[in-house]
């Protein structure tokens, strides 16, 4: 295949995407860094049209098929991590355009996911707060040993998840479409039903994939089954929640707290009521912000950019 002559690196917010990745070894190719996320399609397809190559950071900027035809030059489009559903690859095969992944590191998720806990049931931010207030102790916090973590989903990051929270000496048990009891317990976890995973569970921990199955899975009716003492986190992705019914549970006081790390809208738009509700700790989509899974994804797009010149493209995503 010819080479590429322009890559767009798309909502790169932090400015770190050049320095973190063997850029060096593609010197033929005119890069442009976009720091912003561009909501408007006709703005982000004036942009975009006379670019050949695309590095797109995960989900923040969605492919669908309109936009994709919008894009003529278009012959190489790349997603950081193994798969990216807010890109239509049927549409990518259909105009002759590569889609492909990068390798990732490790579980970072799941790091956060224990940050959120712990600051929550510790109220490590009120109480750090507090102290540079000139404050002493202002709140009691609650342990975990002996507590109960429900997880919904016990998939790869689910099970990691598990391990940490048995490790705390928490009772673990899960709940989702397709969990068997057999599979829970061979990592040493009770399957529950669903209504029972929310009535039980001291915090609950969402870890499933966005799909039509699983959008607006936790709704009013699941926020009411939880006790007014228990804990919502979500690393995983907003829509899974009904953001409505959350905020309203936790302004009536219907639940101790939620660690959120993902939005229906993404960069959150200032104003957002998420921000204002209380109980809350709230961070910025960092689940896989780290700099090791920078590293992979970086060095995974430009080993793609080379393996779709030399004609052998690598970790193409069909589907």
């Amino acid at each position: 295949m010819p080479r590429l002559a322009r890559l767009a690196i798309l909502d790169d917010y932090q400015g770190v995407t050049l320095r973190l990745g063997p850029w060096e070894r593609l010197a033929h190719l005119d890069i442009t860094v976009f720091r912003d996320t561009l909501a408007d399609q006709d703005a982000l397809a004036e942009r975009l049209a006379p670019f050949d190559a695309i590095l797109a950071m995960r989900e923040r900027t969605p492919f669908p098929r309109g936009l994709i035809e919008r894009l003529p030059e278009l012959r190489l489009l790349i997603t950081t991590g193994e798969r990216n559903r807010g890109i239509d690859a049927a549409a990518c095969a259909e105009r002759g355009v590569v889609f492909c992944g990068t390798p990732s590191f490790g579980a970072p998720t799941v790091d956060l996911t224990w940050g959120l806990i712990l600051g929550l049931a510790r109220r490590i931010p009120e109480e750090q707060a507090s102290l540079r207030a000139g404050a002493w102790q202002q709140g009691l916090g609650v342990g975990l040993e002996g507590r109960t973590l429900g997880l919904l989903g016990l998939g790869k990051l689910g099970r990691r998840v598990a391990k940490v929270g048995q490790a705390f000496g928490m009772q673990v048990i899960a709940w989702s479409q397709n969990l068997t009891a057999e599979a829970a317990a061979a990592v040493g976890v009770e399957r529950v039903e669903k209504r029972e995973l929310f009535a039980r569970a001291d915090v609950l921990s969402i870890h499933l994939i966005l799909s039509e199955r699983s959008r607006g899975l936790v709704g009013a009716a699941e926020l009411a089954a939880m006790k007014p003492t228990a804990f919502l986190v979500n690393t995983s992705r907003g829509p899974i929640v009904d953001q409505a019914a959350l905020i309203a549970a936790l302004q009536e006081g219907r639940l101790a707290g939620a660690g959120i790390d993902v939005y229906d809208i993404e960069p959150l738009p200032p104003g957002h009521p998420l921000l204002s509700a209380p109980r809350t700790l709230l961070t910025p989509h960092l689940g896989y912000v780290t700099e090791e899974n920078y590293r992979a994804y970086f060095a995974g797009a430009v080993e793609a950019i080379e393996a779709y010149e030399a004609g052998a493209p690598i970790r193409v995503i069909t589907g």
